[in-house]
């Protein structure tokens, strides 16, 4: 009997896919754990470590969110005074501890009543205990991955539990003919891939950045920066006919055309089971400088009927939502509301009496009564003797 059940995405498809796991609670006890484990020495007796988690702010998720961590920290002086305090880290992030775009802030309390004694231990806290603490955040990305990711990333290797990884005979799309790469889909219609043509559409996300046309520019085409927002390897070369990768390999393609710092063109494969085998589209990258911001526009042409959601949700995801995770802040455009049609206003028919008489009859009657009066008033007045 023929299995229903579908085969495993390859992992470049697999990791390509938008996904989180918020794994708060987890984060919040290790912390707890293995801060706490955390004590540093001096030259003399003194000795000063974390003592207390106290507060553990903000949310943890695979790809780490910034968070903010409260410490209580004790020790004892050379004189044998029990001496403690608090520590804030305001910012504990995937930026300040792999990539090192900053340094960790350490924010200082001692509640301590103050001696030459406590003094000095409290300088060995300053001097020594963040040094270890970062030995700790260092393995904190680990731990997660380690405890949470197996059922998020998919590994290429075998061995390695998780999704199993098929095997493909498959031809890359980097491996297609340069003919292939270099068509175009202009819009809906049909392309010719490695078998059957292609019915495709267009797809298109747009959205706006605080920063200059220049920078982003750079920030998507350089092969150094570009793992920055793919938090993934790449390869990228910008320069017309060079191949490029994306996302671990994930999205593959050709550069067509670059115009600094305004338009870059790129052919665009995804690995997937569900994108047909040799078939490429076209990325267009446009960007607009205005006068405070940058409006990208990404405009995919020759994505496959019936695609376009999931297309559309990842580019979404990876590249707006991967510019924004190292600072590039989206801005939204205020859209006027439409403006309403005026309907003129006639006015109002004139409202009869009650006894049906307009205003003009009313005058016509009260005449005529005042004549008849003065034709019956006549004889009695010129009768008299």
């Amino acid at each position: 009997m023929a299995s229903n059940i579908p085969a495993p995405l390859p992992p470049s498809t697999a990791n390509w896919h938008w996904k989180n796991k918020t794994v708060t609670p987890w984060a919040k006890q290790w912390f707890e754990r293995e801060l706490t484990t955390v004590r540093v020495a001096g030259e003399g007796t003194e000795e000063v470590g974390i003592e207390r988690v106290v507060e553990v702010d903000g949310d943890v998720e695979l790809g780490q969110r910034k968070s903010k961590v409260v410490l209580n920290w004790s020790g004892t002086a050379s004189d044998g005074t029990a001496v403690s305090g608090k520590l804030t880290i305001p910012e504990v992030s995937h930026e300040v501890t792999l990539d090192g775009t900053s340094d960790y802030v350490y924010e200082w309390k001692l509640d301590t009543e103050r001696s030459p004694a406590v003094d000095a231990l409290f300088s060995l806290a300053k001097s020594r205990l963040p040094a270890a603490l970062e030995e700790k955040f260092s393995a904190f990305p680990n731990a997660i991955i380690n405890t949470h990711g197996r059922d998020l990333q998919v590994s290429a290797e075998p061995s390695r539990q998780g999704s199993p990884a098929p095997s493909s005979n498959a031809p890359s799309a980097s491996k297609a003919s340069d003919a292939t790469l270099k068509k175009r889909a202009d819009g809906s219609g049909a392309v010719k891939g490695a078998g059957k043509p292609v019915n495709t559409t267009r797809v298109t996300v747009e959205a706006n950045f605080a920063a200059s046309a220049d920078d982003l520019f750079g920030i998507l085409t350089d092969e150094s920066r570009i793992p920055h927002w793919t938090r993934a390897p790449a390869k990228s070369k910008p320069e017309a006919g060079a191949e490029y990768s994306l996302f671990g390999g994930g999205v593959k393609g050709k550069y067509v055309s670059l115009s600094p710092p305004t338009e870059f063109v790129q052919t665009w494969a995804l690995s997937s089971p569900t994108w047909p085998e040799g078939h490429v589209a076209t990325l267009t990258t446009t960007l607009e400088q205005g006068s405070d911001s940058t409006k990208v526009t990404w405009a995919l042409d020759g994505v496959p009927l019936g695609m376009e959601e999931e297309i559309t949700r990842n580019i979404q995801g990876y590249y707006v939502h991967g510019l924004k995770s190292i600072g590039y802040v989206q801005l939204s455009v205020y859209v006027p509301p439409p403006q309403k049609k005026r309907i003129p206003v006639e006015p109002a028919p004139r409202q009869a009496s009650a006894l049906g008489f307009g205003a003009s009859t009313c005058v016509a009657v009260g005449i005529a009564v005042l004549v008849a009066g003065a034709a019956f008033a006549f004889p009695y007045l010129y009768g008299r003797p």
